[in-house]
């Protein structure tokens, strides 16, 4: 029974964690968009614009509520939460903290400990692009359709490199699970004693990790990969016609992908919750707090670094972006798992 209570206060906390990382992700981008334009940004909700989050959601949840007359009324609805939904359930197989044992009770600081942990995520993927489609087309929009569409074809071509960069990592360990990949960077990189805690697989497989960053930008159509939103074609994308809190949960769900593919990057190729001289600390308790806290700062890190891209490139044109996952990253991808696969059978 504390096992069951465990779970589900670790379930509620995960999610509650995300929504919050997410809300305050939309005011760390506009600070983080002010920084490198050379302006303040949010500045008027609440000491240093804290509270502009709270006044976003807020506005959206008093929106007029707008259906259009010609839409598929239960797609339309359904859509937004769909989209929601998916970006939730990617966080359910993430170990967040190394395992606390009290008494006789081990408590595993990961929702499922699925031993197909990353067939689990590819699957979510997968199904995540419905939620896109199913608000572009039930709009009834001309350009929200084109949107959808363009975001389909797009989340479809990159999964595949980004499915051909983690077959490196499940060669490497073993296993396709996250808890193992994560368990296994915590020996010493190289053999050296005094590098414990950083065997990450990003020493071992950097263009496995550029792969994976590229695809993982694409997947959350963020720029310069966000086709499916660009203004100058397509108003709005596919949720041009949606508003209140359908739009909000769109919206809300980029950020939460972005958390959670920040997260995974930071699990698959940067150690996860492992850290340098982690090896030396004896309290069980302060291990976990601390590996937690080392896994919450890379997820960080790389939610600045998609906002810093985003920032910083102009967005590609639909053929760029199509030949690029096509024409380069597919092969890129490939030739590593090959690479890959010599190296450790000549280690063998």
């Amino acid at each position: 029974m504390e096992l069951i209570a465990f779970k589900s206060i670790l379930a509620i906390s995960i999610f509650t964690l995300g929504l919050v990382i997410a809300m305050y992700s939309t005011y760390f981008e506009r600070k983080v968009a002010a920084f490198m334009q050379d302006r303040i940004g949010p500045n008027r909700a609440g000491p240093f614009g804290l509270l502009q989050p709270l006044a976003d959601g807020g506005k959206m949840f008093f929106k007029e509520e707008f259906i259009p007359k010609e839409a598929n009324t239960f797609l339309f609805t359904f859509a937004p939460g769909l989209a929601m939904l998916t970006a939730c359930m990617t966080s359910a197989v993430i170990p967040w903290a190394p395992d606390l044992t009290i008494g006789n009770l081990v408590y595993k600081f990961q929702i499922a400990d699925l031993n197909i942990g990353i067939l689990y995520i590819l699957a979510i993927l997968s199904v995540s692009v419905y939620g896109i489609m199913l608000g572009g087309w039930a709009s009834n929009n001309k350009y929200s359709l084109l949107s959808a569409i363009r975001a389909s074809s797009q989340m479809i071509s990159y999964e595949l490199a980004m499915g051909l960069s983690i077959i490196t990592i499940v060669m490497m360990s073993g296993s396709v699970s996250l808890r193992d990949i994560t368990a296994q960077q915590s020996g010493s990189l190289f053999g050296i004693s005094f590098l414990q805690g950083l065997n990450w697989n990003i020493f071992y497989q950097p263009l496995g990790f550029l792969i994976f960053m590229t695809c993982a930008l694409a997947e959350c159509n963020r720029a310069p990969f966000d086709m499916a939103e660009c203004e100058s074609e397509l108003i709005g994308g596919y949720h041009t016609e949606f508003s209140s809190m359908k739009l909000g949960f769109f919206l809300f769900a980029e950020y939460i992908n972005m958390f959670i593919s920040s997260t995974i990057i930071s699990v698959l190729f940067f150690g996860g919750y492992n850290f340098p001289g982690m090896h030396l600390i004896s309290n069980p308790m302060l291990l976990t707090a601390l590996g937690f806290v080392a896994l919450m700062i890379k997820a960080l890190f790389f939610i600045f670094v998609f906002m810093w891209i985003r920032w910083t490139l102009p967005r590609f044109r639909y053929d760029q972006l199509m030949q690029l996952g096509w024409k380069k990253l597919i092969p890129l991808a490939l030739g590593n798992m090959l690479i890959t696969a010599f190296v450790l059978l000549v280690k063998q």
